[in-house]
């Protein structure tokens, strides 16, 4: 049904409906044996991550001391419960994401923020190296306003340092979005699951000193 693949997000009403029923999922870590399903406990922080492709995204972080567990996801769309195969169409809105629950004093938000600004490229809109889409688009979908400002921050700083490298302008979805929609068993520790399995993930060689 979809004959051509969108470059750009499509209105809320051109997407697809989805679903009500979430996938079926175990929600068991399968490198460290965490539960993924919130909730999480009352001292963690969570957030969702845009870096590309989830594979090598989720492999940064499940190997970050002070994150808790990570899992894979959908987020930041319209289709409800979408499919893999529904994402990649570019019919749904949601980009791929990591949903991460971390431990705030072992690990801070802006510890986060840095892993996540020198891991990719946030400046190249809707692709991500060789990866070309709208679910490929770099973002960071907040908890609260709290976090908001913080990321924002982050953003500035970083985006001073591409600045002085010659580089481009940030184009990273940042927002205040809880909703997201986990992917399915497949796709959970992909690069745990298969170690030799591609990972694309690779940053701009410019560090974030904020």
């Amino acid at each position: 049904m979809f004959r051509f693949k969108p470059e750009k997000l499509l209105p809320s009403e051109a997407c697809l409906a989805g679903r009500d029923e979430p996938v079926n999922i175990s929600g068991t870590h399968a490198v460290n044996g965490h539960s993924f399903l919130p909730p999480y406990a009352e001292d963690f922080c969570s957030l969702r991550l845009g870096m590309g492709c989830f594979w090598g995204a989720e492999r940064l972080f499940w190997k970050t001391p002070g994150v808790w567990v990570t899992a894979v996801a959908y987020a930041g769309g319209v289709t409800k419960n979408p499919s893999y195969e529904e994402v990649c169409s570019g019919y749904t809105g949601h980009t791929e994401v990591v949903q991460l629950a971390f431990q705030p004093e072992i690990i801070s938000l802006q510890q986060i923020l840095k892993l996540f600004w020198e891991n990719h490229d946030p400046t190249q809109g809707m692709l991500q190296g060789n990866d070309r889409g709208t679910q490929y688009r770099s973002a960071l979908y907040l908890e609260d306003q709290i976090q908001l400002q913080t990321a924002i921050a982050s953003r500035d700083s970083y985006q001073e340092q591409l600045d002085l490298n010659g580089m481009g302008q940030i184009t990273t979805e940042i927002r205040v979005e809880p909703v997201f929609y986990f992917a399915e068993e497949f796709h959970q520790q992909y690069l745990h699951k298969n170690p030799g399995g591609y990972c694309n993930l690779r940053g701009t060689g410019v560090y974030c000193v904020g």
